[in-house]
């Protein structure tokens, strides 16, 4: 039988509690929504709500089939709020908002990755924020990108702007840096400047071009998430890998302190300790007084 359980109000069908996502550690499905339920949800859903989200499913876990998907699911309650996200292709479409602890919990019980733009639902396509991410290339490792990551921090307050770093959940480091709303291709045009300055400045270890004969050993700038059409992972969701690692908030000192990949690992269990110890790393992307306009001119 499956559980039926009520989260504010909402009744939500719990399925599969015992199966097995997260193979390296044996963590179960019913662990997963206890982490986004009794550890998460405080944190993520700020960072979520207001936001169209696509989903990346692995509903099997990371050996499975994993599959990306942007329009609401076969049988999303009425309840669950959407909205109007027009493409090319589908000029009517429309994504889940997860605006609530119910709809966060619907959302997990699918068993995904959550991704959201750098944008909100009220004004689609002007930014409110800027993101860089810093994939390495093997032998590279976060260690790596950590180091580009404290170059573009400096470049950054140059131009007078905060950044704010969280690991990807997988093998980099994600800036994010809150901004006054801008036109997205501006903020876009902005993050590959300061890329292509990197590279410049680090010419043995940034790349701000994706071709892959480059990237062994080096760090992709990656600025190309700051399109419109882009997403990024959203801070605290958990990632669709062997051990169920969270693409988690980080400090400066963690990161200039940086001195092996382990260091800059965090599971679902090392959460709660964390959000005890620093409560939201990244709290200041909603702090409008923390937001500066983007820098326009000449480099």
């Amino acid at each position: 039988m499956t559980p039926i359980t009520e989260v504010e109000g909402r009744r939500l069908s719990l399925s599969n509690l015992g199966k097995v996502l997260h193979p390296a550690t044996g963590t179960t499905k019913g662990e997963v929504l206890h982490y986004y339920a009794a550890t998460a949800a405080g944190a993520i859903l700020p960072h979520l709500r207001d936001r169209p989200v696509s989903f990346l499913r692995y509903p099997d876990g990371p050996g499975g089939q994993v599959f990306v998907t942007k329009n609401p699911p076969p049988g999303t309650p009425d309840w669950v709020r959407t909205t109007p996200v027009p493409r090319s292709e589908d000029p009517g479409a429309r994504q889940v908002m997860i605006q609530d602890l119910a709809s966060l919990m619907w959302a997990a019980n699918l068993v995904v990755e959550f991704h959201t733009p750098q944008w909100r639902a009220d004004a689609p396509e002007i930014a409110d924020r800027m993101v860089f991410d810093l994939d390495p290339g093997s032998p590279a490792t976060v260690v790596e990108c950590c180091v580009v990551a404290s170059w573009l921090r400096e470049r950054l307050a140059a131009d007078g702007l905060f950044a704010y770093g969280k690991t990807s959940g997988s093998k980099g480091l994600h800036l994010l840096v809150p901004l006054e709303p801008a036109p997205a291709a501006e903020v876009s045009a902005y993050a590959r400047r300061l890329a292509v300055e990197a590279e410049d400045a680090l010419p043995d270890l940034a790349l701000h071009r994706m071709k892959r004969a480059l990237r062994p050993g080096k760090v992709f700038v990656d600025f190309s998430q700051n399109s419109a059409s882009k997403t990024t992972a959203t801070p605290y969701t958990l990632r669709a890998r062997a051990e169920p690692t969270v693409s988690a908030p980080v400090t400066w000192d963690e990161i200039e302190g940086c001195r092996t990949p382990e260091a800059l690992v965090f599971r679902a269990d090392d959460m709660a300790g964390r959000l005890e110890r620093y409560g939201d790393l990244l709290g200041p992307l909603l702090d409008p007084d923390r937001a500066r306009p983007l820098p326009t001119g000449p480099g």
